[in-house]
Protein backbone atom coordinates (compact mmCIF):
# COMPACT_ATOMS: atom_id res chain seq x y z
CA UNK A 1 0.00 0.00 0.00
CA UNK A 2 0.77 3.31 -0.64
CA UNK A 3 -0.81 7.15 -0.56
CA UNK A 4 -1.79 7.89 -4.03
CA UNK A 5 -2.48 11.84 -3.84
CA UNK A 6 -3.96 14.73 -0.92
CA UNK A 7 -6.82 16.50 -2.81
CA UNK A 8 -7.46 19.77 -2.43
CA UNK A 9 -10.70 21.91 -3.70
CA UNK A 10 -10.28 25.13 -5.46
CA UNK A 11 -11.50 28.32 -6.49
CA UNK A 12 -9.23 29.13 -9.07
CA UNK A 13 -7.75 26.34 -11.15
CA UNK A 14 -5.80 28.11 -13.88
CA UNK A 15 -4.27 30.42 -10.67
CA UNK A 16 -3.56 27.25 -8.32
CA UNK A 17 -2.14 24.92 -11.57
CA UNK A 18 0.41 28.48 -11.64
CA UNK A 19 0.86 28.41 -8.00
CA UNK A 20 2.06 24.55 -7.97
CA UNK A 21 4.09 24.50 -10.80
CA UNK A 22 5.76 28.22 -11.29
CA UNK A 23 6.17 28.69 -7.09
CA UNK A 24 6.26 25.84 -5.96
CA UNK A 25 8.09 23.87 -8.64
CA UNK A 26 5.85 20.94 -9.21
CA UNK A 27 4.69 19.53 -12.85
CA UNK A 28 1.04 19.16 -14.06
CA UNK A 29 0.66 15.49 -14.53
CA UNK A 30 -2.35 15.38 -15.70
CA UNK A 31 -5.99 16.63 -16.41
CA UNK A 32 -9.04 16.32 -17.53
CA UNK A 33 -12.65 17.83 -17.06
CA UNK A 34 -15.87 16.30 -16.16
CA UNK A 35 -18.77 17.94 -17.72
CA UNK A 36 -21.38 15.64 -16.54
CA UNK A 37 -20.31 16.62 -12.93
CA UNK A 38 -19.60 20.49 -13.62
CA UNK A 39 -16.06 19.67 -12.41
CA UNK A 40 -12.02 19.50 -13.36
CA UNK A 41 -9.31 17.62 -11.85
CA UNK A 42 -5.50 18.08 -12.23
CA UNK A 43 -3.16 16.42 -10.83
CA UNK A 44 0.68 17.76 -9.76
CA UNK A 45 3.78 16.54 -8.18
CA UNK A 46 6.95 16.33 -8.27
CA UNK A 47 7.46 12.75 -10.41
CA UNK A 48 5.26 10.25 -12.05
CA UNK A 49 2.34 8.93 -9.56
CA UNK A 50 3.43 5.53 -10.50
CA UNK A 51 6.42 6.39 -8.02
CA UNK A 52 5.34 9.91 -6.20
CA UNK A 53 2.34 10.82 -3.93
CA UNK A 54 0.45 13.91 -5.65
CA UNK A 55 -1.85 16.72 -5.30
CA UNK A 56 -5.37 16.53 -7.04
CA UNK A 57 -6.88 19.82 -6.94
CA UNK A 58 -10.40 19.76 -7.70
CA UNK A 59 -11.90 22.50 -9.14
CA UNK A 60 -15.99 22.54 -9.07
CA UNK A 61 -17.50 24.46 -11.62
CA UNK A 62 -20.25 26.81 -9.81
CA UNK A 63 -17.53 27.58 -6.81
CA UNK A 64 -15.79 30.61 -6.24
CA UNK A 65 -14.62 29.84 -2.81
CA UNK A 66 -13.92 27.81 0.14
CA UNK A 67 -13.64 27.91 4.16
CA UNK A 68 -10.28 25.84 4.49
CA UNK A 69 -11.84 24.55 8.07
CA UNK A 70 -10.25 23.80 11.30
CA UNK A 71 -9.40 20.56 10.86
CA UNK A 72 -7.20 20.05 7.97
CA UNK A 73 -3.35 20.80 9.01
CA UNK A 74 -1.10 21.10 6.36
CA UNK A 75 1.03 19.80 3.26
CA UNK A 76 4.61 19.05 3.69
CA UNK A 77 7.25 19.03 1.10
CA UNK A 78 11.08 18.42 1.77
CA UNK A 79 13.49 20.98 0.18
CA UNK A 80 17.13 21.18 0.66
CA UNK A 81 17.55 24.25 2.20
CA UNK A 82 14.20 25.77 3.77
CA UNK A 83 16.38 29.21 3.90
CA UNK A 84 16.82 28.92 -0.07
CA UNK A 85 13.27 27.74 -0.69
CA UNK A 86 11.72 30.24 1.10
CA UNK A 87 13.71 32.69 -1.34
CA UNK A 88 12.99 31.29 -3.97
CA UNK A 89 9.11 31.45 -3.48
CA UNK A 90 8.94 34.63 -2.62
CA UNK A 91 11.30 35.99 -5.46
CA UNK A 92 8.39 34.63 -7.69
CA UNK A 93 5.99 36.26 -5.21
CA UNK A 94 4.55 33.55 -3.32
CA UNK A 95 3.45 34.13 0.40
CA UNK A 96 5.64 33.10 3.01
CA UNK A 97 3.71 32.68 6.53
CA UNK A 98 5.89 31.58 8.31
CA UNK A 99 9.81 32.36 8.00
CA UNK A 100 12.38 29.74 8.37
CA UNK A 101 13.67 28.45 11.54
CA UNK A 102 13.98 25.66 14.07
CA UNK A 103 10.79 24.31 15.00
CA UNK A 104 9.12 25.10 18.01
CA UNK A 105 10.58 22.57 21.02
CA UNK A 106 12.83 21.23 18.68
CA UNK A 107 15.93 21.63 15.79
CA UNK A 108 14.29 20.67 12.45
CA UNK A 109 14.72 23.72 10.48
CA UNK A 110 10.95 24.42 8.97
CA UNK A 111 8.85 27.46 7.22
CA UNK A 112 4.95 27.76 5.83
CA UNK A 113 4.13 28.90 2.49
CA UNK A 114 0.30 30.02 1.48
CA UNK A 115 -1.45 28.82 -1.62
CA UNK A 116 -3.85 30.59 -3.50
CA UNK A 117 -6.95 29.36 -1.29
CA UNK A 118 -5.06 29.85 1.73
CA UNK A 119 -4.14 26.34 2.45
CA UNK A 120 -0.88 26.23 4.19
CA UNK A 121 2.64 24.14 2.67
CA UNK A 122 5.41 23.37 5.46
CA UNK A 123 8.78 23.58 4.06
CA UNK A 124 10.69 20.75 5.99
CA UNK A 125 15.08 20.47 5.71
CA UNK A 126 15.95 17.58 4.76
CA UNK A 127 17.76 15.44 7.58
Amino acid sequence: MRILHTMLRVADLPRSINFYTQIMGMSLLRQKEYPEGRFTLAFLGYGPESEQTVIELTYNWDTDSYDPGTAFGHIAIEVDNVYDACDAIRMKNGKIIREAGPMNAGSTIIAFVEDPDAYPIELVGKK
